[in-house]
């Protein structure tokens, strides 16, 4: 399955990285809309649905996409333990050194290392994937507009296409691509992979959960900046009562 899995992405020319906007001049599609629990001043991420995917993107995405700029050791935030944080590290090797005989050494990965790239340098992404460059999704879900919403609907968008369109070889039908051709083929099916938890791999339940995921992996203090914004109205208004009840004093004075 994980050979089958790693052929999908690596035969995708445009994978979810590539991801172009949603409305196509005069053939605009509306985007599905999901109630994300990270939404709004109090949200805050679904740590159960994050964890499950970076499952789906670890044993779906992975093979063409990186995400270079997460570090493993900020997996804590999502809940994982210091030791399971260290062995989904070690399960990727990186080239380091020199060593003290001036030799480069594989090593396994450290809790400080970053997601590595699928591909040693461009060229050979581009050799691999038609010419075209998979992006890498660090960012993917704050770099295009309504992120969480497209990524949803491009993983769930792939229909048959109409009788009156013709796709040429190798493209594939989607509602919620620009111009609706994609080269890349659908990379979730049902029971494509295996939850941890349990929970039934529908191509609905791994869409919505690679989206949060991706979203906390563009935006991980997003918690942390939503408590600091709550504590800085808390203290503006608290400070407002005080120059108000101060105004009325002096005032009340000189009256």
């Amino acid at each position: 399955m994980r050979k089958f899995l790693i052929s999908v992405g690596v035969a995708a020319i445009v994978s979810l990285a590539a991801l172009g906007p949603a409305k196509a001049a005069g053939d605009a599609v509306e985007l599905k809309s999901v109630a994300w629990e990270h939404e709004g001043l109090f949200g805050t991420y679904d740590r159960a649905a994050a964890q499950r995917g970076l499952q789906v993107y670890r044993e779906v995405c992975a093979a063409c996409h990186g995400l270079t700029l997460v570090s493993f050791r900020t997996l804590a935030d999502l809940g994982f333990s210091e030791d399971e944080v260290k062995a989904i590290a070690a399960e990727y090797e990186f080239t380091d050194g020199p060593d003290d005989f001036g030799d480069m050494f594989d090593r396994p990965g450290k809790a400080s290392d970053k997601f590595p790239s699928p591909f040693p340098n461009e060229q050979a992404a581009r050799a691999g994937n038609g010419g075209a460059f998979p992006v890498d999704l660090s960012l993917v879900s704050k770099s295009r507009p309504n992120g969480d919403n497209y990524i949803y609907s491009l993983l769930t968008g792939y229909v048959d296409a109409p009788a009156d369109v013709t796709l040429p070889a190798g493209m594939n039908y989607n509602l919620y691509f620009a111009g609706h051709q994609i080269a890349m083929p659908p990379p979730l099916m049902d029971d494509q992979i295996e939850y941890a938890d349990g929970t039934p791999a529908t191509v609905d339940q791994m869409a919505h959960d690679v989206a949060v995921f991706l979203s906390w992996a563009a935006e991980p203090k997003m918690e942390q900046r939503k408590e600091m914004g709550l504590k800085v109205i808390l203290f503006l208004l608290i400070l407002t009562v005080v120059f108000y009840a101060a105004k009325r004093k002096i005032w009340s004075d000189l009256h």
